[in-house]
């Protein structure tokens, strides 16, 4: 027997009793065809096993069946966070019939234009998104659907989808100072991160400061990078005695580990001692040595979305949007009343 990949257009045509433009027709869409005829034709398609060549198929659309994900994969970037991403939106657009042209090297103005002009793909899914992403102007100006996974200062005409961080900011110091907490520390991104102003980082700083300021709450910021002799040395300027802090609210999940086991070392309990709330993925909150109260990052959920939005603009036009999800905070007991 034949393999399957190897039956023609041509066989399933002789198969159906039909000519090859009827055969074509059928599996483009482009001419009405009669329900008889398409009955025979797919069922001939099933029968022999067809599979269309990708690149005809492409030509007879105009389309590739490919989204370009833009996503440039930096040294401080946390990658079993960005794979959630990464696998949320290839797994959704497999849902759509399409593949994913994965672009991770770290290109400014022009990359979306590159792979559009070039056909290499319908769509563009962007993530690492700035506050003052240099991008933008070049971005409105893409023949192409464009939906940014993070949201800029500028977001005028753009479609976006993200966590309102801004909200998660807030929804945490709000949970510390319910519980009566009156000093509270931010231990935040690397400093490279906040340094090249990476949107998601900025507008949960900007929550969390809006919320220590209504609330008149003294509060300390400190950015901190992943490795345990950072997390030790950050550890000692958060718990100055003057400070008085007794509650951490942390954006960082790849410190998180080696943060509980500092506190360890310090023989401090959480949440005894230090109460710890934290924005990370479920599965990191739940799986640490002490489970910790967290907002979730939902990366299945903003990787879907993502794609049904891109896709819907490939279908029909559609006005610019912001989507932002709303943050679920779990209570996993690592905060206390004081």
């Amino acid at each position: 027997m034949r393999r399957a990949g190897m039956i023609t257009i041509k066989e399933v045509a002789r198969h159906a009793g039909v000519s090859i433009s009827t055969v074509s027709y059928v599996l483009s869409g482009k001419r009405s065809i009669s329900e008889e005829t398409k009955r025979r034709v797919e069922q001939s398609i099933i029968a022999l096993g067809y599979h269309p060549n990708a690149g005809a198929r492409a030509l007879a659309s105009n389309r590739s069946r490919v989204i370009g994900l833009i996503v440039p994969l930096r040294s401080d970037h946390n990658m079993p966070v960005i794979m959630q991403f990464v696998s949320s939106i290839v797994a959704s657009a497999r849902d759509y019939d399409y593949d994913v042209l994965l672009l991770t090297k770290e290109a400014g103005p022009g990359e979306a234009h590159r792979v559009t002009a070039r056909s290499m793909a319908d769509a563009i899914i962007v993530m690492d998104v700035e506050s003052a992403d240099p991008r933008v102007p070049e971005l409105r100006t893409v023949d192409a659907p464009v939906v940014l996974l993070g949201m800029p200062d500028d977001h005028q005409g753009l479609n976006c989808v993200d966590l309102d961080f801004a909200s998660a900011g807030r929804q945490m110091v709000g949970h510390l100072a319910d519980r009566g907490h009156r000093s509270i520390a931010l231990i935040g991104s690397p400093p490279a991160v906040y340094e090249r102003g990476t949107s998601y980082a900025a507008r949960l700083l900007a929550g969390f400061q809006q919320e220590t300021a209504k609330r008149n709450l003294p509060a300390s910021v400190h950015s901190c990078a992943a490795d345990y002799d950072a997390v030790s040395a950050c550890l000692d300027d958060v718990l100055r005695p003057e400070r008085g802090t007794t509650g951490l609210v942390v954006h960082n999940e790849a410190a998180l580990g080696s943060l509980l086991l500092e506190l360890r070392r310090r023989s401090l309990k959480v949440p005894a001692d230090l109460s710890v709330i934290t924005l990370c993925p479920d599965d990191v909150a739940r799986g640490l040595a002490v489970p910790l109260t967290s907002i979730a990052v939902p990366a299945d959920e903003l990787g879907a979305l993502a794609v049904e939005m891109v896709t819907g603009r490939l279908e029909r036009e559609h006005p610019p949007e912001i989507r932002l999800l709303q943050p679920q905070l779990t209570d996993r007991g690592s905060t206390s009343t004081r």
